[in-house]
């Protein structure tokens, strides 16, 4: 393993989190794209500007969206502080798109033909503490008889390889303890938006924080996207609207 870290003094670390995490409450709310920080070492990674501030690099509006759910709910929001170019937190590690050469077209040169020391610093200074931060809130909740529904936060592009998308919010499940997401695709379907289910994408093998911390604690989940646009125009009401429908299913599920 090369002896230089690859986060150093001057950079964040990797784990942002604000609210009340053991409040008695049920929520927490995760952002696995929510960060747009780059460990000094690894420069801009080859990118422009541009490219660092657009999708491939982060999930557009997650950070402000978590934040006001966590204010509404008095709840914990953890998110990661680096770019989902340094390492893609919803992804396998060594998966294909983990660490990314490119995406959407945009090459990224500070991600190509990295060697295996390269990419076990990424995991284990950037991914496995984001990750191990949420393990630990979830054994902890556990441990004083807390129960949670675990929320993971995303958004999307209006348009994807030239094709517009019609939805607003997607609602994301896998079959597994599914109801309190079902339950959202039916309350949120009843109000003005247009509700995907399983779309813009649908939750599959290549999705890691919901089937890692969610399934394997027998937790009731929701993967939620939210295209950018209407995230950016109205985060406020977006955060009401699905703070609405996170009560009446929980209500539903037996919760409270």
């Amino acid at each position: 393993m090369n002896a230089t870290t690859l986060i150093n003094n001057s950079d964040p670390h990797p784990v942002r989190k604000v609210g009340n995490f053991l409040n008695d409450g049920l929520f927490v709310f995760v952002g696995d794209h929510a960060g747009t920080a780059i460990p000094a070492r690894l420069g801009d990674l080859g990118l422009s500007a541009h490219d660092r501030g657009r999708h491939i690099a982060v999930d557009l509006g997650v950070e402000t969206l978590g934040r006001h759910l966590a204010d509404i709910f008095s709840a914990p929001f953890v998110w990661q502080a680096y770019s989902r170019l340094v390492v893609d937190c919803n992804r396998h590690p060594g998966t294909e798109g983990w660490v990314a050469p490119v995406s959407d077209g945009s090459a990224i040169p500070g991600n190509a033909d990295l060697d295996r020391d390269a990419l076990a610093q990424r995991k284990e200074e950037v991914f496995d503490p984001y990750h191990e931060a949420i393990a630990d809130l979830l054994n902890q909740r556990a441990a004083t008889g807390l129960q949670t529904v675990f929320i993971s936060l995303h958004s999307f592009t209006p348009i994807m390889n030239g094709n517009a998308r019609p939805w607003e919010i997607g609602i994301l499940h896998d079959g597994a303890q599914d109801a309190f997401s079902l339950d959202l695709l039916e309350l949120l379907g009843r109000g003005p938006w247009v509700v995907g289910d399983n779309e813009p994408y649908h939750m599959d093998d290549t999705d890691f924080t919901v089937p890692h911390h969610a399934f394997a604690r027998g937790l009731s989940y929701a993967e939620i996207e939210v295209r950018q646009d209407v995230l950016a125009e109205q985060p406020e009401k977006i955060a009401d609207t699905l703070a609405q429908a996170f009560r009446e299913a929980a209500t539903r599920e037996g919760y409270c």
